[in-house]
């Protein structure tokens, strides 16, 4: 799978610029290449279809953050690590969609997922994720704790 076969579309995170009301962000990433992979990836041993639970979403800076820094988001099998996919982005938009998220969680439920991820096969959903956590790692691998989504009580 190519990066090139992914499209990212964000919704409901203006208003994070505008002081506006808080809604719930959400991300659909639109996949156009062969589909088999892919549903091999978001499909557990079982034949089931992977839980929120048992995915990851994460940011990895491509260099030092600042001006029209480059980053790839990456969503990952928890439990196995294994990258389910990978594309390139901006990471001021990412960064963006994260301070959506933790704008909307401070008025969410504890339980309620922060932000959504529908993940669609050339236009057809597949599956749709409530998420709580996203990570950002450094261009190091460091964990940048403070630009990360991570719920409070939870350990890393």
């Amino acid at each position: 799978m190519r990066r090139e076969h992914f499209t990212l579309d964000v919704n409901n995170i203006d208003w994070v610029e505008t002081d506006g009301e808080p809604e719930k962000p959400a991300v659909s990433i639109d996949f156009t290449g062969p589909a088999t992979m892919l549903r091999e990836r978001l499909t557990g041993p079982d034949g089931d279809v992977l839980e929120a639970s048992e995915t990851d979403a994460a940011l990895r800076l491509q260099g030092p953050l600042g001006d029209d820094s480059a980053g790839v988001v990456s969503v990952t099998n928890r439990v196995t690590g294994e990258f389910i996919l990978e594309l390139n982005e901006d990471a001021d938009d990412v960064l963006q969609f994260i301070r959506a998220a933790r704008g909307y969680g401070e008025t969410a439920a504890d339980d309620e997922g922060r932000y959504e991820v529908e993940i669609t096969l050339d236009g057809e959903p597949f599956v749709t994720y409530d998420k709580r956590t996203f990570l950002v790692y450094d261009d190091e691998g460091s964990l940048l704790r403070q630009h990360s989504l991570i719920p409070s009580g939870v350990e890393l």
